[in-house]
């Protein structure tokens, strides 16, 4: 089940053969577990795996002055890594944590390498899904600066009304750069106005 639905992932962007995928993907993926609140990969480490979220929710940050700063916070159906490290094989600034149990799909660095050296077609496709993966997060960033705290708040909660209830609001807030009374604030608001998602 894991393996089928990073394969679904694969083919938005390219087409992969059920012979491509069973002789060049398949023998390289794993399937990692983590627990609630364990870490997956730590700051000041050097990132070793692209990870596909089977099931299960992530979040990356870093801490600085004693606060924790969120920069990503992932569900199913999305990857998560620390990209720059990944590619640069240099200690990773930012720490990934399952804030939920949590599944894998995971290929690291050196079996992706062995992979790329077997098939320039399958590293053309990767390059565009973590290409596609750096786009997104830089038009998250985008947001941020863009839009005032409560444009930022209804845009997300439009578009992922659960993850009110799966994540905690601290991470929440300072994710979408809010401060937490804020924060209260916008959610006080929207449970007048649309109780059915608030519920």
């Amino acid at each position: 089940m894991e393996r089928s639905s990073f394969k679904d992932l694969l083919l938005r962007f390219a087409d992969l053969s059920d012979a491509e995928f069973d002789e060049y993907v398949q023998p390289v993926l794993q399937i990692r577990r983590f627990e609630k609140r364990q870490i997956i990969s730590e700051a000041g480490e050097v990132e070793n795996y692209v990870n596909f979220i089977s099931k299960g929710l992530v979040r990356r940050y870093f801490v600085r002055d004693r606060m924790e700063h969120h920069v990503q916070i992932s569900r199913e159906r999305q990857l998560v890594l620390n990209l720059e490290s990944f590619y640069n094989r240099k200690p990773a600034e930012f720490t990934i944590e399952a804030i939920e149990p949590t599944v894998l799909v995971s290929i690291s660095y050196a079996d992706m390498e062995s992979v790329f050296a077997r098939s320039h077609r399958l590293e053309h496709m990767a390059r565009k899904l973590l290409t596609y993966t750096l786009v997104s997060c830089n038009k998250w960033h985008m947001q941020l600066v863009r839009h005032s705290p409560r444009e930022r708040f209804l845009n997300f909660v439009t578009r992922n009304p659960e993850l009110l209830q799966r994540v905690p609001q601290k991470f929440l807030a300072s994710y979408l750069n809010i401060k937490p009374e804020t924060f209260s604030r916008f959610k006080h608001l929207l449970r007048n106005y649309s109780p059915a998602v608030m519920a």
